[in-house]
């Protein structure tokens, strides 16, 4: 079962730690994002490039992680 927590992490060249603080990173990056998203929408002329931002900087950070473009 312990095994479990460390194959995945393991398949991408990281520890169970590693793999913990990144995953969170990504998790906070598009909770602050929603948010920007759910303010945006009562303030139209707020937030008006983040979400979409923090969008394409997590998905270059995760192609490179794992050598391959997502999307055009």
């Amino acid at each position: 079962m312990l095994a479990r927590f460390a194959d995945h992490p393991a398949s991408v060249g990281e520890t169970y730690g590693q793999h913990l603080a990144t995953a969170w990173g990504f998790a906070f990056a598009l909770l602050g994002a929603g948010a920007a998203c759910l303010l945006h929408g009562l303030l139209p002329f707020a937030f008006e490039h983040t979400a979409s931002g923090t969008v394409r900087r997590l998905e270059a950070r995760m192609s490179a992680r794992a050598g391959v473009r997502l999307s055009p």
